[in-house]
């Protein structure tokens, strides 16, 4: 499909850097496009969650944890004609790995790194150092670690910060607060470089709120990476090459779900990451299986959801592959309404925004 359909106009003021607090006050638009009313959408907040589920479903969380993955450093030498020179500053965002000591990478700036060239983080006297292994498109880099498994999670704990999404960090630097407010209440494992950042809306009251529903709770892991902020270049999506991330659905959430879904409950992903990893797992009749792997699963309209009835996630960007997802799920034209509607409303957009609540087209919406 072309990806200037998924282009959107969006207010730069309504780019969120902050979150709501207490974090269930955010906003939530339910996007009903299968209630046969001519209008789809209604304006709700996070912690209404309950009222749009019934007994017996289950909510699908992320509970993956962020790492401090934003590292500075420097190269120790600067190949010249003259010698060598003193070099600026390198921003490197961590967002896989693949090695006890290796990572990839996005660089800044990247175009004068070399193969073989030394990053230096920290002191001269507690460095922590990296060689650059090759270069790949859109700054990326293999980056090969002068330490290896729990001392190198170590030392990158101690140097590295909040991984802010981009279109937050170009406005403000990481600050105290985002070392609790860019993770939320349930992560558990180390690994992702940004949040699965639909979860930032709950509370441990919501969380109540919801088990005393009948309301059921599953967590899986996807070890989310920054890939997740690149934009769509490509004038086609079919040219789009997804960065892949690491997930984990156990034999026992996966019997979980399907006895769930057997039992006539549904299951609502709490997040796109969710949504790709269970869809991921999922085979063609729906049965979720146990899963431990990489995922790339790219979901564009046209896509037929396997295991997923409900859809909880944050505003988008234009051109992303996330808003292309969920207008897979809800319909290109519901979706292009429900954002123009947000807009006018002046719903939070991104990272530390306000929530949707989608419903497929072809499904009831209401419990």
């Amino acid at each position: 499909m072309r990806t200037d359909l998924f282009d959107f106009e969006l207010p730069e003021d309504l780019i969120a850097l902050h979150p709501v607090e207490p974090r269930d006050a955010s906003r939530m638009l339910v996007v009903n496009p299968g209630n046969n009313s001519a209008q789809h959408f209604t304006d709700a907040a996070a912690r209404d969650l309950v009222s749009f589920l019934k007994p017996g479903d289950a909510l699908v969380f992320n509970d993956t944890r962020v790492i401090p993955a934003a590292l500075e450093g420097v190269r120790e030498t600067i190949r010249t004609e003259g010698g060598t020179q003193a070099t600026p500053s390198i921003d490197v965002n961590l967002h896989r790995r693949v090695a006890p000591d290796v990572w990839r990478a996005f660089v800044r700036p990247s175009k004068r790194l070399r193969e073989g060239d030394v990053v230096r983080f920290g002191s001269d006297t507690s460095a922590l150092r990296a060689t650059i292994l090759d270069k790949a498109t859109g700054g990326e880099v293999g980056l090969r670690f002068d330490q290896s498994g729990n001392g190198l999670d170590a030392a990158v704990a101690q140097l590295g910060q909040m991984p802010l999404p981009p279109y937050i960090a170009a406005k403000r630097p990481a600050d105290a607060d985002d070392a609790s407010t860019y993770q939320t209440v349930f992560a558990e494992k180390d690994g992702a470089v940004a949040a699965p950042t639909a979860g930032l809306h709950f509370t441990e009251g919501l969380l109540a709120d919801l088990e005393a529903r009948g309301i059921k709770r599953v967590g899986v892991t996807l070890h989310v990476g920054a890939g997740t902020f690149l934009p769509v270049k490509a004038e086609d999506t079919v040219d789009h090459q997804m960065h892949a991330e690491w997930g984990e659905v156990t034999p026992e959430a996966a019997d979980q779900l399907n006895t769930i879904r057997a039992n006539g409950g549904r299951i609502c992903c709490i997040g796109t990451t969710s949504l790709r990893l269970i869809e991921s797992a999922a085979d063609e009749a729906g049965r979720i299986e146990a899963f431990a792997d990489e995922t790339a699963i790219f979901i564009t309209p046209g896509y037929r959801f396997k295991a997923t009835d409900i859809l909880m996630t944050n505003f988008h960007l234009p051109r992303s592959t996330l808003f292309m997802l969920v207008c897979a799920f809800a319909g290109l034209e519901t979706m292009q309404a429900a954002y123009a509607h947000a807009v006018q409303q002046r719903y939070r957009f991104y990272s530390y925004g306000d929530a949707t609540l989608l419903f497929p087209a072809d499904k009831p919406t209401r419990a």
